[in-house]
């Protein structure tokens, strides 16, 4: 897959957008994730039975997924946000590189918003940047299934349509799956671009394209300022 001049481009935000001043705690939070994701698809197995609705972009049963041990971590937390993450190097570059073309842009994140999120926006001026941001109490299932990635691409002023090309910007690798998954769904690709090793190892898995890896966002401003030539 040939990387292609994106006209919507969407982020993931913890690790892409913002990275965290202790790795570990990162770390610690994706796993979390990632377990809840496989406990879901356990719990479907053992019960025969497929708990999971098709991709929405809606609340199931219109309810908001009541996300305890989301909560829980954040309150646990009494650190102000700038102390525990901040601005990827080379992010802003990136991002006023976009919203001078005029390319519409999204943030999507497992993460919540209320109490996180949110106030990673605001605390590092980045809420300009987006027409539409989706955190974890926004959808029912989060990455890797495309929801997230649907429910955003909803929510911008127009639909995409077929000529369009989305660039989903993610470090993990259930943000490559998402993408991936999001394209079946939509009438124009969505193209994976992996930030950083997580992520890189799920873009060779599913040959998809060297090319589809960023280390460093300087990188990437040199390859886009030429794709939007």
């Amino acid at each position: 897959m040939t990387l292609v001049k994106p006209t919507i481009v969407l982020f993931d935000m913890d690790g892409t957008t913002v990275r965290h001043i202790n790795p570990a705690l990162l770390h610690v939070l994706e796993r979390l994730d990632d377990a809840s994701h496989k406990l879901a698809k356990l719990c479907s197995q053992l019960f025969h039975r497929k708990i999971e609705p098709m991709p929405l972009v809606e609340f199931r049963n219109g309810k908001r997924p009541k996300l305890l041990v989301h909560r829980a971590l954040h309150k646990i937390r009494r650190k102000d946000v700038e102390e525990i993450v901040e601005p990827c190097p080379g992010i802003y570059d990136i991002l006023d590189l976009l919203k001078s073309q005029n390319i519409p842009m999204g943030l999507v994140s497992n993460g919540l918003g209320k109490g996180y999120g949110h106030d990673i926006l605001e605390k590092f001026d980045l809420a300009k940047y987006f027409d539409v941001t989706i955190f974890r109490e926004d959808i029912t299932r989060s990455k890797p299934f495309p929801d997230p990635i649907l429910q955003a691409v909803g929510g911008l002023k127009r639909a995409p349509e077929k000529n369009d090309v989305i660039w989903y910007i993610g470090d993990r690798r259930k943000d490559i799956l998402a993408a991936i998954a999001a394209t079946d769904y939509l009438p124009c690709p969505v193209q994976p671009l992996a930030y950083g090793l997580n992520s890189s190892i799920a873009v060779l898995e599913h040959n998809i394209g060297v090319d589809h890896i960023i280390m460093a966002y300087p990188d990437l401003e040199l390859r886009l300022r030429a794709l939007l030539k």
